[in-house]
């Protein structure tokens, strides 16, 4: 495949209609308290992780780094894995747990 297919290919790639482009996330601060949304768009700020051999696509990861409104200010650091199809794998927190959506909206 040469330069300008593999373009062609990159800018013409978009989710089918029926996936939905973002992913939320729902923590709490391990020091304050204070529940936090995140909010990943699953189609643009994914980086992509190539096998070694040729430029196919293995997986896929993020890192959001999350400040509260509240008086403590720690950052709550999110570190996502999802497969080749966008789908979430694989999760880790540092500064914070991950909370249900039913708790999140508890306080809202």
């Amino acid at each position: 495949m040469n330069i300008l297919q593999k373009l062609s290919k990159i800018l013409s790639s978009s989710p089918s209609p029926k996936t939905d482009r973002a992913y939320y996330l729902y923590v709490q601060c391990s020091k304050c308290g204070e529940k936090l949304r995140a909010r990943v768009d699953v189609w643009n700020e994914l980086t992509p992780e190539y096998d070694g051999h040729s430029d196919n696509v293995t997986s896929y990861y993020c890192r959001k780094v999350l400040v509260g409104e509240k008086m403590c200010y720690q950052p709550i650091e999110l570190r996502l894995k999802f497969d080749k199809n966008h789908k979430l794998v694989e999760q880790t927190i540092l500064g914070g747990k991950f909370i249900e959506q039913a708790e999140y909206a508890k306080e809202a």
